[in-house]
């Protein structure tokens, strides 16, 4: 196996094969940076072309948008407050502090580091553990994956700013959105109005696009173009390269346990099918958040959640392949693309898929690893640019966010009633932030909803309607326990100590 990784790494270093991986990664950088045009739609849309593509060729070049489009969500995040995919939505709330603060370079540089780190140690553990990590995630049993899910929904739910039963009503929208549509257990519509329109479902592609880039063109549309210019180009005046290094105080108050602590709850995260860079980076996050000596400064502009949300999302690549790969399941949505992938080139997915097919498996996880490190060196190469976002002009800006996102829902699913829908959401999430609801547990809610149901419906049937089923699996009881110690930590017991 080492001898043929090493092949791996023997075939990335082919010309034709590393422009590929360049490329992709490239394409990846754009699409997950650009609200609308994420990493699943890159993927898809090359999906036709690899068809004339070697199937190692093929493999490097989606390997590099997979990295590099989870990582770039985070870039308008930290700029824009619009994060260009979910993954980064949680990276928002202390990037976009921190560049309002006047340090976007060090938290352009931090993201990037942090990402570099997860996405190495994602691929690392990839390598040495696929095949009895992946026999230890087939273990799980759907009781277990409905307490996973719920782990995250009630997280979610408590580290969000504000008051707590805002947040619970914002999560419980989202769960009500999620709702919509054709059951998933049975070939019904519900909540569909009678509209053939409402019987699909309300998309993700246009959940995000709503409650971020509509909503925050909206919120901005009210904002004269020259508030707040003056300080973002006084901030970044002239950046150089180097100032996007961060400093070793900031590395130390981060802190090495923190990196690896959160790369490897994307990993975690990323083994079980639905898992996804979202929940990766929120239960992170809380988990951070948990440790922190400064929880109070988590959302306010912490580099230490910063850090704790990107290190997982990326780390989450790695752990998301391995029951792609070993047991053809999909970790998220990206993986289920690159499924149809290895399909057209006549690869089966599944237990024989790595001890036959190594050799030609090799490459992807070289051009992993080596994507990983392009990560960091991206910020440096691209820094300057992606901080003179903020010198744009403001409606330029805008407008130019407004017909990519609005052309991303249309391609993403060839609706024009998902593209209206984005724009009700957008004003949904607008009047939700003006009233003090915070608008990330809505998006969660959306995202997990589908699985809570389908994981509790499934649990139930097979248990017969007995809800002990819940608590006959040591996984799922740990899973139930962590929730219940997760509420008490970070909301109960503050709330007592404030009283006392």
């Amino acid at each position: 196996m080492i001898a043929q990784l090493a092949d791996g790494f023997i075939a990335l270093a082919q010309p034709l094969t590393f422009l590929h991986l360049i490329g992709g990664f490239l394409l990846g950088l754009f699409f997950g940076a650009i609200p609308g045009l994420t990493a699943t739609l890159a993927i898809a849309l090359l999906l036709p072309f690899t068809f004339g593509m070697d199937v190692a060729d093929a493999l490097v070049m989606v390997a590099g948008i997979y990295m590099a489009g989870i990582y770039s969500g985070s870039i308008t995040g930290i700029t824009l407050n619009i994060p260009g995919a979910p993954s980064g939505a949680i990276t928002t709330l202390d990037g976009h502090a921190l560049m309002k603060r006047g340090e976007g370079t060090q938290a352009l540089g931090m993201s990037a580091l942090a990402s570099a780190i997860g996405g190495l140690v994602g691929v690392i553990i990839l390598i040495a553990l696929a095949q009895p990590v992946s026999a230890l995630a087939l273990q799980f049993q759907t009781p277990d994956k409905f307490s996973l899910v719920l782990l995250a929904v009630v997280t979610v739910t408590i580290v969000a700013s504000g008051p707590l039963i805002k947040a619970m009503m914002a999560m419980a929208l989202g769960l009500m959105i999620s709702t919509v549509g054709i059951d998933p257990m049975v070939p019904v519509g519900r909540f569909d109005f009678g509209s053939y329109h409402l019987v699909e479902g309300i998309s993700l592609l246009p959940a995000v696009i709503g409650l971020f880039a509509v909503c925050e063109l909206i919120a901005q549309s009210s904002i004269p173009a020259n508030v707040g210019k003056a300080v973002a180009v006084a901030a970044i005046e002239r950046p150089r390269r180097r100032d996007f290094l961060p400093s070793r105080a900031k590395i130390r108050e981060v802190g090495l346990f923190t990196f690896l602590k959160s790369a490897i709850i994307g990993v975690l995260i990323g083994m079980l099918p639905g898992g996804g860079a979202s929940m990766a980076s929120f239960i992170a996050y809380a988990e951070a958040k948990r440790g922190s000596r400064t929880p109070e400064v988590f959302g306010e502009g912490s580099y230490e959640g910063l850090a704790a949300s990107e290190s997982a999302n990326n780390a989450m690549c790695g752990g998301a392949v391995i029951p792609l790969l070993t047991m053809g399941i999909p970790g998220d949505a990206v993986t289920a693309i690159i499924f149809g992938v290895l399909l057209i080139h006549g690869l089966v997915p599944g237990p024989a898929l790595l001890a036959g097919n190594f050799h030609v498996i090799a490459p992807m996880f070289a051009a992993l690893f080596v994507a990983s490190i392009f990560v960091f060196l991206s910020v440096l190469a691209f820094g300057p640019i992606y901080l003179r976002l903020s010198q744009i002009n403001r409606g330029f800006l805008y407008a130019f966010i407004a017909m990519i996102s609005m052309v991303g829902v249309y391609a993403s699913s060839y609706s024009v009633f998902q593209m209206w829908m984005a724009l009700a959401i957008g004003v949904l999430a607008f009047l939700l932030r003006r009233f003090g609801y915070p608008v990330v547990p809505a998006l969660m809610g959306i995202i997990l909803g589908p699985y809570l149901e389908e994981f509790l419906r499934r649990s139930l049937i097979v248990s017969e309607g007995n809800p002990t089923v819940f608590l006959r699996s040591p996984a799922s009881v740990v899973l139930l326990v962590l929730t219940v110690l997760f509420v008490w930590l970070l909301r109960l017991r503050p709330l007592l100590k404030a009283k006392a």
